[in-house]
């Protein structure tokens, strides 16, 4: 296969009138219809003058719409540029602006949220067979280069969540997009017959390679434009087989499910689950693999990196708290050289190889530059270390890491050993600045109100845990944390997002 929207066609040869979709609304669609969506998709752009090599941004929801606008794209070589709905208009506009894009769909059956941005944008409605969405047409754009190869044609421009305020636009090749598919397969094991519930918006790029694999096995995937536990508790025990989640969709599920009186998960229809986006302590993947039964399994991965670089496969009952091994044809290495690095504990920078990196950063020459090594591999900006099995273990960012009193202080570390906390959902650590160039370390956590956990209780627990330099001088409990719509705690913002309850005493 050349092209991703391949992956589409072969599903709807092979099973055109077998489910495909769920939708939000609970609408159901076939392969057939998918893939009929997708061509009046390709239709309604070409209509409105986008040629190949545009950029088409979809300001979006999960949704058939979304899917078919996906795919559609690659049918005529536009590149995609999915975009949360979430976004203010200023984080909207900035990517439109940097992608020069040609059109900007909108989803606006999902939600309230990209009707807003139709309206304001005076987007024109359009009826589709996947649902009606806004279409708005930009002039003045160039397009990219198109290439036969799929190694050298963009298929998807996935902008990061980064904080600096400057877009970057990560530019994914048709092949590293269906390698990554190829990838999350294999993985997951995916047949026809599993159902995968899919709330982390297919704006980032784990929601992304989920749907890019649902469609390569053929089987079935009930989308939500937003996170709803209700739904999800009613879902697992209704036709759910694979729940990839992050630990704020688990956590919530085992809340919800104890109040309605399940201990347990007793269906036993989920055979696959992970979760993503922050440590996996041992104690609470145990708390976890009760629950549900099954392995709790673990990953890593990058927007630059197409999603899935390594990930566990383990028993249930493994107490393995690594992020795996290397998946489908990724290639990992550790840079004990880099910034941060400490090589006598084999801590240095992750370094990626393999068929699914990004080409780079669109038409910014030097980030790209910066990201990657001289002989073509992806620089992370992670701390890890390989383990007697192979086995991965991220340690931190190289521009977290904390310098308190001349130690190398591993943010990670810390959040690992607070959510071994009975009454800890999430834990966040970042070093705060402090007099004569020292930092001290602060630490964030959520808790259910009900619990009734302290600041105090935190610190005395910690002194049996951890070393003195690697204590929190502040600790704050609250019951949530800013993330980013992928569920990613947003570390850059906590210090002045929390300053009032940092500085009191």
């Amino acid at each position: 296969m050349k092209r991703i929207h391949q992956m589409l066609n072969a599903a709807a040869r092979a099973r055109g009138s077998k489910l495909g979709i769920i939708d939000h609304d609970d609408m159901t669609y076939d392969w057939a219809a998918i893939r009929a969506g997708a061509e009046a998709a390709r239709d309604a752009l070409i209509a409105r003058g986008v040629r190949p090599g545009d950029r088409v941004v979809i300001v979006l929801e999960n949704s058939a719409a979304m899917v078919a606008f996906l795919y559609g794209c690659s049918m005529m070589d536009a590149i995609a540029c999915p975009v949360n709905a979430r976004l203010t208009d200023p984080e909207i506009d900035r990517i439109l602006r940097h992608s020069e894009a040609a059109a900007a769909v909108m989803t606006v059956e999902t939600g309230p949220a990209p009707r807003q941005h139709a309206e304001r944008m005076g987007a024109e409605e359009v009826p589709l067979p996947t649902g009606t969405v806004a279409i708005l047409s930009r002039e003045g754009t160039t397009p990219e280069p198109v290439h036969e190869a799929p190694e050298h044609q963009i298929a998807i421009l996935l902008y990061t969540s980064g904080t600096t305020g400057v877009p970057k636009g990560a530019m994914l090749s048709h092949a590293a997009m269906l390698n990554s598919a190829a990838a999350s397969e294999d993985l997951r094991d995916l047949v026809a017959e599993d159902v995968t519930y899919l709330a982390l918006p297919m704006s980032h790029v784990f929601g992304l390679a989920t749907i890019l694999a649902i469609t390569r096995s053929q089987g079935a995937v009930r989308l939500e434009a937003r996170f709803d536990v209700a739904r999800l508790y009613d879902a697992l025990r209704t036709d759910i087989t694979v729940l990839p989640a992050v630990p704020q969709m688990h956590a919530q599920l085992f809340h919800h499910a104890r109040k309605q009186g399940m201990e347990r998960y007793e269906a036993g229809l989920l055979r696959y689950t992970s979760s993503g986006g922050a440590p996996l302590d041992p104690a609470w993947k145990r708390e976890a693999e009760d629950f549900y039964g099954v392995a709790l399994q673990n990953g890593y991965g990058l927007t630059e990196s197409a999603s899935g670089v390594c990930a566990t496969k383990n028993d249930l009952g493994d107490p393995d708290n690594s992020v795996g091994v290397p998946m489908l044809n990724s290639e990992v290495r550790v840079n004990t050289a880099a910034p941060g690095a400490n090589p006598d504990e084999g801590i240095g920078e992750v370094e990626i190889g393999g068929p699914q990196l990004m080409l780079g950063y669109f038409r910014d020459p030097e980030a790209t530059a910066t990201a990657m090594t001289s002989d073509g591999w992806l620089r992370s900006g992670d701390l890890g270390r390989f383990d007697r099995n192979g086995r991965l273990h991220i340690v931190g960012r190289t521009k977290e890491l904390i310098i308190h009193s001349g130690f190398n202080v591993y943010p990670a570390e810390i959040e690992a050993v607070l959510t071994e906390h009975p009454d800890v959902i999430l834990a966040a650590v970042v070093g705060r600045r402090v007099e004569g160039g020292n930092e001290e370390v602060v630490a964030f956590v959520t808790s259910w109100p009900e619990s009734g956990l302290t600041e105090a209780a935190l610190k005395a627990y910690l002194k049996d845990q951890l070393a003195p330099y690697k204590r929190p001088a502040r600790i704050v409990v609250t019951d949530a944390l800013p993330a980013a719509p992928s569920g990613k705690i947003l570390k850059s913002g906590l210090l002045e997002h929390f300053a009032e309850e940092i500085d009191a005493q």
